[in-house]
């Protein structure tokens, strides 16, 4: 059974998708209604599957209403993107984070659905179990595979 977290955040995907832009503009409280759920489930939504780690930008707007944007970062294949998730990524990375960063490289169409189930294989804590400091281990790999990635 499908949660509806999952419902909405397929809704706003194919909004962004059907407008063909990159930038969305929504306002909470009638995507609330037209769920028949709280506006705290839409913030919820918002909050954890339209990150920066998955390639978005949320602003929130008040007055008129009050509205939501939604911004698809369109990341292309190079320096640029390299030195942003090089950042992002830092000294140690959490699987949880990591795994945000490839589904949305994966969603971005930068790596395929293969490339990124062998990277997620690659820093998955049963992989790095023997390792005292699997989170800077993690970072060092996962930089090391966008390295290769951006230079494609």
């Amino acid at each position: 059974m499908t949660r509806l977290s999952d419902i909405i955040e397929q809704f706003i995907k194919d909004m962004l998708d059907d407008k063909n832009d990159k930038e969305l503009m929504i306002q909470r409280n009638e995507l609330a209604n037209y769920f028949s759920c709280a506006p705290s489930q839409i913030n919820y939504v918002l909050t954890t599957r339209f990150t920066t780690d998955r390639g978005y930008y949320i602003e929130s707007r008040r007055g008129g209403g009050g509205y939501i944007v939604i911004k698809r970062i369109e990341h292309g294949k190079g320096k640029n993107l390299l030195d942003i998730l090089v950042e992002k990524i830092g000294d140690s990375i959490t699987y949880d984070r990591a795994h945000q960063i490839i589904e949305g490289l994966c969603e971005s169409e930068v790596i395929t659905d293969r490339e990124a189930a062998i990277m997620k294989i690659a820093v998955n804590d049963r992989t790095l179990l023997h390792y005292d400091n699997r989170n800077a281990l993690r970072a060092d790999i996962l930089k090391g595979m966008i390295m290769v990635i951006c230079q494609k």
